[in-house]
């Protein structure tokens, strides 16, 4: 544990700045610290950033593979990652160094390894024996492209067609190239006059692995015999081959082609094949050949002991059928099932009860990879139901919005939302345990409860349980369901401002210990929801629509002291406008024409049924004004203690009494200094123009690069651009939410900006004034400018009083400043701890006896203050504030600032949280620029600068959230997120917590060949491959063909991690253990065989003796 004095500060200035290039910390000059010593106990040992699990469905998915034995799927991507899954809560994500495409993918059947083709025509073997998987072993093959790789069962020599046609063969011990090489010319001889082209199929024949089925694209098939080195049949068709598929007794074979057909062929009959089938196509009166259909991209036959074998394929419908979504065709008998798929498939695969390809398949499951989801489909139950799928695949449903991560919340919140998501969930599932069951869970020691909430695209929220580094969805609800939805296109509400997801969420607050939730959405609508057990139905959903409206021209400074506004009640759908001067008016129309005083969505007039979980108690509108639409939503805060809901955008702020249903203030942000602005601003009128909408995006720099990479993922119009006047966009010099941020210190003068933003609000009990002796309720406000403003909260004593007496809201006339927009508040007490904003404890609202009680009950949390009786000023708070560029710490009620930190020039903070961990408190930032730091309380001491992650999409900006605990998370991909850790504590157990994928597992017995077929020669060949592509025997290999690249995965924790002296020596420690351990097992296997020879010369001894005198006739 570390003491940190504050009047020492000044000390340590010259160390500071030597640790951090980039950024300075220092105590204010000319201010007196405090007293008293303030015990910070977190130091740099404390941090460590890791990365710890990837979750959800893994982004452009181009690659499948199963393990039989050990129950293990594979999933490669186009951007060369790798996704295992194995039972419900066993998942690994691995990258490819070079983030190549995957191509195709084989397991090392029950071996614990698995071999990847890349398309930069690499070969990866992968080490599946370690919680972390790692590569032993590359090869990259210089002068041929790699096309499709084929392993046999039990087999070390891996087949790989390149696109020239031939054939190479590699061991996978070594990884090193056979000199054996089946050459395109030999292989087809004068079957065909033409290049046959790349290779698209190898196989070995289930019952001769010395015969090898290779297929090119062309439409030639050769059986290769690998003894005799030549080809023993070919076989030819006119249409091109996409994939090949065996019958378990190797006597037949299925082809697909491009033309929607399937050809059965007899092996020994290479003439014609044995069956042409397009089993979609329309077959002519005349009986002509079927009209063509679209490709059939892959083909199974699978063979079952009793009753029909499976033909299982994608694609090949009619060119007719426009609009149909891709299909899973079933063909068993004489049914044909068309299975329908949301997404185009990209690959699948059978699960059969055998690895053993000359044994009867039994199939029971198929496995079909789309493009944006997994599918498992039954196929031992009548009309091919599909499994519930237990993995978080479905976090993009609806493109992801923005996301909020709580850690160590209340224990008692988890099971409350498991069981009202429990009544969500749809029926008609496969009553079959889910086939994917390989690897074992971690040994977790982490147990605090931990919730992630996504909003979407469709203005959907999802919570999701997140502890022990495990994802599993608790609950989904749609806000959507309070507004009216237009029916067809020319039904669009007349006063959309978004062309796309008019209802997509955009800020999410959340008081975890109330329950109460607020969300706000791209529509300029704020919906405030109560948590219940207990279904309910809404007669008349709560309205308010409100007025926030910017104009300069007529403005008029208020006092400093004088109540800003009081609400007036509006409820129902015939609400009156609300601002602080009253606009009675309801009209759509201004008497120039232009659409005024209305909001954006209709709200529901029919009653609405609510199930248990979230209920909309309230919702608030802003409306158009004069023809200018409503301007988003940049900042959202409620406080369930006062009943109170605050938000803001760049024309002001407005304050709703959610209990009363009242808005109690609306101002334009330039209104809240009254005189006390410290800004020349210019006049600008209203922007009269459509606004664009949307997430985080640039508004000053018109470079198309950057444009593209701050595309939200939902549409290229969801780009939140705050709506600035048209004139002021070329020559805008200060940011809202842009990538330029470069801006004079100075910021005395912005002439250039006529709008601030709100981006900071926050709930409190603290001082307002320099003059304080006590602490009172107050809202603080953070502005784009880097103002924080403080206002006071005059609220109603509980019971009767709260439910009829109206909250005042009054300016205290205090305002500090900062360098950069303001991004995050908080306030510790004396003692340098967290002073949390007051809540409610939760309670049902809908019991009768709860509503009567629960307001008689609604007191204010006391805040925890002790303040030194050494003080001779009551210094006994702190205020955190960070914004874009710096962090101070200021004393209350002094208004003192005694720690500041530049922490950034060059870049701008884009997220920025006050977290726990280990029983403190930091200040968590990260930067546009990639770095993720973490600040001591209150000094602001550097505890961590990690280089992590360049902003290269603005999904990560607005996605990326810090949590108490040193955990943290962003969106990685449109359809993962990603969890990252900065604790030294959690990346030390990591290990621990993740999951094992490899378990061993004893390989099924090969099938029983029976009498007559050992008898007659019959059942499957074994074949001595190391014969026949060993050096002694194919000789060596061109050594330009490809280079042997040797990989990092090797002894786990040790190959891997270890480094410098002490790495060194535990390898050897290791290298000599293993050693001796290998001399141990010779000496007695030595000595074994030494036995064993002599009891065998005793026993040939005695027969001798026994038979020394017998004639041959009494043998």
């Amino acid at each position: 544990m570390k003491k940190f004095n504050i009047r020492k500060v000044l000390d340590g200035l010259t160390a500071a700045a030597a640790a951090s290039s980039s950024s300075s910390s220092s105590a204010q000059p000319g201010q007196r610290p405090p007293d008293n010593d303030i015990v910070e106990t977190l130091c740099s040992e404390h941090f460590q950033l890791c990365k710890t699990v990837r979750h959800g469905f893994p982004y452009q998915p181009s690659a499948m593979a199963f393990d039989p034995v050990q129950k293990i799927l594979a999933i490669g991507t186009q951007s060369g990652s790798l996704r295992l899954f194995g039972r419900p809560g066993v998942e690994c994500y691995c990258q490819h160094d070079s983030a190549a495409g995957v191509i195709q993918l084989q397991f090392l059947i029950n071996e614990g390894a698995l071999v990847s083709a890349l398309a930069d025509d690499t070969l990866h073997l992968w080490n599946l024996r370690q919680k972390r998987p790692a590569i032993l072993h590359s090869l990259k093959f210089n002068k041929e492209r790699i096309t499709f790789c084929h392993l046999p069962f039990q087999s070390k020599w891996l087949y790989v067609g390149t696109e020239r046609g031939n054939v190479h063969i590699v061991n996978v011990e070594s990884f090193t190239l056979s000199g054996y090489v089946i050459m395109w010319n030999k292989a087809i001889e004068l079957s065909s006059k033409t290049h046959p082209g790349l290779i698209v199929h190898i196989s070995d024949n289930p019952m001769d692995e010395g015969k090898l089925l290779i297929g090119f694209e062309s439409g030639t098939l050769v059986l290769w015999d690998l003894k005799s080195k030549k080809g023993e049949y070919r076989y030819s068709y006119d249409e091109a081959i996409h994939s090949v598929a065996w019958h378990h007794e190797g006597k037949q074979f299925v082809c697909s082609h491009s033309d929607g057909s399937l050809t059965i062929w007899n092996v020994k009959s290479p003439i014609r094949p044995a069956q042409i089938i397009t089993p979609h196509g329309k077959l002519p009166k005349d009986g002509k050949k079927p009209e063509p259909c679209k490709p059939i991209l892959k083909v199974e036959y699978r063979t079952c002991k009793s009753g029909d074998p499976f033909i299982i394929f994608s694609g090949g419908l009619s060119y007719d059928t426009v609009g149909r979504r891709p299909c899973l065709t079933v063909m068993h008998g004489k049914s044909t099932a068309v299975l329908e798929m949301d997404y185009p498939i990209v690959d699948f695969l059978t699960l059969c009860e055998t690895p053993y390809p000359s044994d009867f398949q039994e199939p029971h499951a198929v496995v079909v990879l789309l493009e944006k989801d997994l599918v498992v489909v039954d196929l031992g139950q009548n009309g091919y139901p599909i499994f519930e799928n237990p993995y978080p695949l479905d976090i993009h449903e609806s493109p992801v919005t923005c996301c909020e991560y709580f850690a160590d919340c209340p224990v008692d919140l988890i099971p409350a939302l498991y069981s009202v998501g429990a009544k969500q969930k749809r029926q008609g599932y496969s009553k079959k345990e889910w086939p994917i069951n390989g690897g074992n869970w971690g040994l977790g020691t982490q147990s605090y409860p931990e919730i992630i909430i996504t909003g979407h695209a469709d203005g959907s929220l999802k919570f999701w349980d997140a502890s022990a580094i495990t994802l599993q969805v608790l609950y989904k609800m749609k806000t959507s369901k309070v507004f009216e939805k237009s029916r067809n296109k020319e039904e669009k509400p007349n006063t959309d401002i978004v062309d796309e997801d008019p209802y997509a969420i955009q800020i999410i607050s959340w008081c975890p210990e109330s329950r109460m939730l607020c969300v706000a959405g791209v529509s300029a609508h704020v919906i405030v929801y109560k948590f219940s057990k207990q279904e309910m139905t809404t007669e008349v959903i709560q309205m308010l629509e409100i007025r926030l409206h910017y104009e300069i021209n007529d403005l008029e400074s208020p006092d400093t002291d004088q109540v800003l506004s009081v609400g007036t009640s509006c409820q129902g759908s015939n609400s009156q406008t609300a601002n602080s001067q009253s606009h009675p008016s309801t009209s759509s129309t201004s008497s120039d024409g232009l659409r005024d005083n209305v909001p954006c969505l209709k709200i529901k007039s029919t009653p609405l049924k609510q199930g248990a979980g979230y209920q909309a108690e309230v919702v608030i509108q802003l409306v158009w004004v004069n023809g200018e639409p409503p301007q988003q939503i940049t900042s959202l805060a409620v406080n369930s203690s006062y009943g109170l809901l605050v938000f803001g955008n760049c024309n002001g702020i407005a304050m709703v009494d959610y209990i009363q249903k009242t808005v109690l203030l609306n101002l334009g942000t330039i209104e809240l200094y009254g005189s006390n602005d410290p800004y020349q601003r210019q006049p600008k009128s209203p922007r009269k123009t459509r606004q664009a909408s949307g997430g985080l995006c640039d508004i000053n720099e018109g470079s198309t690069a950057l444009d593209d990479r701050c595309k939200s993922p939902t549409s290229a119009k969801m780009s939140r651009k705050l709506s600035l006047p048209t004139e002021l966009k070329p020559d805008l010099d200060v940011r809202d939410n842009s990538f330029s941020r470069s801006r004079s210190s100075s910021v005395t003068s912005i002439d250039k900006e006529s709008r601030e933003a709100i981006t900071a609000l926050h709930f409190c009990e603290t001082y307002t004034r320099k003059a304080d002796t006590c602490t009172s309720p107050c809202l603080w406000v953070g502005t784009t400018l880097g103002t924080v403003l403080v206002i006071v909260l005059n609220l109603p004593s509980g019971g009767e009083q709260r439910l009829t007496q109206p909250v005042i809201v009054s300016p205290s006339g205090t305002i500090l400043r900062l360098k950069g927009g303001i991004l995050r508040l908080a306030f510790l007490d004396t003692t340098g701890s967290l002073i949390l904003p007051a809540h409610e404890p939760w309670r049902e609202p809908n019991l009768q006896e709860e509503k009567d009680d629960k307001d008689k009950c609604r007191k204010l949390r006391p805040v925890s203050v002790s303040p030194s009786s050494s003080q001779e000023i009551s210094e006994t708070q702190y205020a955190v504030i960070c914004s874009e560029k710096q962090a101070k710490v200021i004393s209350l009620p002094s208004q003192n600032c005694i720690y500041k930190h530049n922490i950034t020039e060059t870049s701008f903070v884009l997220r920025a949280d006050i977290v726990g961990l280990n029983g403190s408190i930091c200040l968590a930032c990260f930067c546009a620029n990639g770095h993720i730091m973490t600040f001591s309380l209150p000094s602001l001491r550097p505890l961590l600068d990690v280089n992590y992650l360049p902003l290269t999409d603005m999904r990560i900006a607005r996605t990326f959230c810090f949590t108490n605990n040193g955990q943290a998370l962003y969106l990685v991909s449109p359809t993962e997120i990603q969890r990252i850790t900065y604790s030294q504590g959690t990346c030390e157990n990591l290990q621990e917590m993740l999951g094992e994928l490899f378990t061993p597992v004893e390989t099924p017995e090969a099938p029983n060949r029976g009498f007559f077929k050992g008898l007659f020669g019959g059942g499957a060949q074994s074949l001595d491959r190391e014969e026949l592509f060993g050096e002694s025997a194919a000789g060596k290999p061109s050594r330009s063909l490809a280079q042997h690249i040797p990989g990092t995965g090797g002894i786990e924790g040790v190959k891997g991690a270890a480094s410098g002296v002490a790495g060194e020596l535990a390898r050897a420690r290791i290298a000599l253990d293993e050693r001796g351990q290998k001399l141990s097992e010779l000496e007695e296997r030595t000595a074994a065989m030494l036995y064993s020879a002599d009891t065998f010369s005793k026993h040939a001894h005695d027969v001798m003796l026994k038979c020394k005198d017998k004639k041959w006739y009494q043998f």
